[in-house]
């Protein structure tokens, strides 16, 4: 009898998306700027970044526009903004796409885990014609919770059949690498969007780097033993 579920990953690797597999970060705080002072709000850039880097997008909206804003179609409204500001220059990061094929090669799972909503995944992995790589791929509409909270990452490995401890995280933004910590999962940060320093305070961080062209798959995953127990919250 066939069945849906997939066949079991021993390992796989999560992927933020946006400053992680595309260095698109100073494009999403521009067009949050910009949409925020259309609706008489001047931001500082550093400030707004600190603050919400990693979070969804309705969690954004509530923040500086209150709960009772109509975040769908003020979301929608942003995402416009967005696309056409990053549009012209979408890439994935230098790197990404050796390390991928070689991870492919190897059997390991290959997943997205994003606090993107769905039309801005489609907007980046279809661009790219990605989507098609990924075993899974979970966005802001699959968790009822965003990150700091683990959940987009331990949906993320159940979907590809793997444990949290045999899961290596790429991300570019401490509110990521702590829902990874708490996901008992270890992380690559890419320094995309902030410098080394601002993760100086995790434990669950193996290598940071400028981007995935210096990346081994083997040597990744013989770093992460013995693996971090679950912190799950």
């Amino acid at each position: 009898m066939g069945s849906s579920a997939p066949a079991l990953a021993h390992r796989a690797f999560l992927f933020d998306m946006d400053g992680t597999i595309v260095d698109n970060m100073a494009f999403h705080t521009t067009s949050w700027l910009a949409f925020f002072e259309r609706h008489g709000h001047v931001l500082d850039a550093d400030a707004f970044f600190r603050d919400t880097a990693g979070r969804q997008g309705r969690e954004i909206i509530a923040k500086y526009l209150g709960e009772d804003a109509d975040h769908a179609s003020l979301l929608a409204e942003k995402e416009v903004v967005y696309r056409e500001l990053y549009g012209p220059h979408l890439a994935t990061v230098a790197g990404f796409d050796a390390l991928i094929a070689s991870a492919r090669r190897d059997g390991v799972g290959l997943v997205v885990g994003t606090a993107a909503p769905d039309e801005n995944i489609a907007f980046t992995l279809d661009g790219l014609d990605l989507r098609h790589r990924f075993d899974a791929i979970v966005g802001a509409a699959d968790v009822e919770r965003g990150k700091p909270h683990p959940d987009v990452f331990l949906k993320g490995a159940q979907l590809a059949g793997a444990l949290p401890q045999h899961c290596i995280v790429f991300e570019d933004a401490p509110l990521g690498v702590e829902a990874a910590r708490r996901a008992g999962m270890r992380v690559v940060v890419l320094t995309t969007t902030l410098p080394a320093e601002a993760f100086a305070a995790f434990d669950n961080v193996i290598a940071i780097v400028p981007d995935f062209s210096a990346l081994d798959v083997d040597a990744l995953f013989a770093s992460v033993a013995p693996a971090l127990a679950p912190h799950h919250q």
